[in-house]
């Protein structure tokens, strides 16, 4: 199996540093690059292979939120957003720029190891209660905005990719949305775990978004389910 292939990018070069040691120690993680800014980090992706890319929030240049979301569009990585801050409007804006993940700065080795596989393995990685407060805080900004919900207009381009879906990957994504693992779903919907892997497998496709978060946010944008559901 290829090496999972992890771009650095902060401004401190000790915490660089202290994240590449702990995982060049991993047999399936390289660390293929360091940078110091979210420019540098957009201009790596665009001349390196890489599977994750481990960004800062607060750099110079550009910021971690604004660089997740130039290469959020230029599919060319997933981004974990590192913070020192337990914040809720990093974790909202991070999800809003295509961000696969959130992880604290002072999380343990083991669990930035863990961040590091899963998100390379196709999972976003936020604990369900996370997952719900942020995406329920991203569903209400549209109305705050005083955006209705694309899905529910006939021939939408969301409604369209809402309407790719069957009636059963229409039912698990909006219990995703509660925050429910696939175990959770197998036994909701009294599936094996297998079979509820390819339908979220199924529906991430159809509805063209790369995680659980994208696709959650998908289901509030689209309309299938509404804020406090």
């Amino acid at each position: 199996m290829d090496s999972i292939r992890v771009l650095l990018a902060d401004d401190q070069a000790l915490v660089r540093a202290g994240f590449a040691t702990m995982l060049s120690i991993e047999d399936d993680i390289e660390v293929v690059g360091q940078v110091t800014n979210g420019q540098e980090a957009v201009d790596f992706i665009g001349q390196h292979d890489v599977d994750v890319i481990l960004m800062d929030v607060q750099m110079p240049v550009l910021d971690g939120i604004q660089a997740t979301e130039q290469i959020a569009k230029a599919h060319r990585g997933k981004v974990i957003i590192l913070t020192t801050f337990e914040r809720d409007d990093y974790l909202f804006d991070a999800i809003r720029s295509g961000a696969s993940g959130f992880l604290l700065k002072n999380a343990d080795p083991d669990d930035l190891i863990a961040a590091v596989q899963a998100v390379a393995g196709g999972y976003a990685l936020l604990a369900p209660e996370v997952t719900v407060r942020v995406i329920e805080r991203f569903a209400k900004s549209l109305d705050a905005e005083g955006r209705t919900a694309p899905g529910a207009r006939p021939g939408s381009e969301l409604g369209q990719r809402l309407e790719s879906l069957t009636q059963r990957e229409k039912e698990i994504l909006a219990s995703m949305a509660t925050g429910l693992s696939n175990a959770e779903l197998a036994a909701r919907f009294f599936l094996a775990e297998a079979t509820v892997k390819s339908h979220v497998s199924s529906l991430l496709a159809k509805v063209q978004v790369r995680d659980r978060v994208q696709a959650v946010v998908f289901a509030y944008e689209s309309g299938l389910i509404r804020p406090g559901e």
